[in-house]
């Protein structure tokens, strides 16, 4: 007689499956720790080289600190006539207005230099806060001297105001986005003059001065 009973081949195959999945669980999670642990290594990043914009070839501030100069002449003077009048020195109203008076206009030089501006260097024209590389332009237009309107004159305008300031004057150019757009100036002569110069200078490659 046999001391024990033999497996049946059912019981036998049940539990080589078992061992299976148990080898498989564990070879999942080896992979997945090794996976885990395995170190990325840190791919070098490529940083833009940085844009030399050359010599300021125009310049407009747009707008004067002499403006704020205004308000301390106009106390001033009125304090005087009060000094020499028979009433009373109103000092209150008079520090009150000089605040007012001054406070705006500083923010409205503080403004016109922020939003008014142009800077024309030998490879970028700003026009308040925008700066418009001048490879991306494709074509200056010309000067329209006839009675017809040309379609770049009622193109926006460079930088972040919806149309040219007041007393100024636009200059048509396409970018090389294929749309138009107006370059603006007070003095629209000479800075049409320096852009098409440094325009060209830019389209046939020539470095900015002092560079090789």
């Amino acid at each position: 007689m046999a001391s024990g009973k033999d497996d049946s081949p059912q019981q036998k195959d049940d539990s080589a499956e078992k061992n299976a999945d148990i080898d498989e669980q564990s070879s999942d999670d080896a992979a997945s720790d090794e996976v885990g642990t395995e170190e990325t290594p840190n791919e070098p990043v490529d940083k833009p080289e940085p844009v030399d914009p050359g010599e300021t070839l125009f310049y407009e501030p747009g707008g004067s600190w002499w403006v704020v100069a205004i308000g301390p002449v106009l106390i001033i003077a009125t304090l005087v006539m009060e000094i020499l009048g028979k009433g009373r020195i109103h000092w209150e109203v008079l520090t009150i207005f000089g605040v007012v008076l001054i406070g705006f206009s500083i923010l409205q030089v503080f403004a016109a230099r922020q939003h008014v501006s142009v800077t024309l260097t030998e490879t970028t024209l700003t026009q308040g806060a925008e700066t418009v590389a001048l490879a991306d332009i494709v074509k200056i237009f010309p000067e329209n001297h006839g009675n017809e309107t040309y379609e770049w004159e009622s193109a926006r305008a460079l930088g972040e105001l919806p149309a040219v300031p007041r007393r100024r004057r636009g200059i048509g150019v396409r970018l090389k986005s294929g749309k138009l757009a107006q370059a603006w100036a007070r003095d629209v002569d000479r800075l049409r003059a320096e852009l098409t110069e440094a325009h060209l200078a830019v389209k046939m490659g020539l470095p900015p001065k002092g560079r090789s």
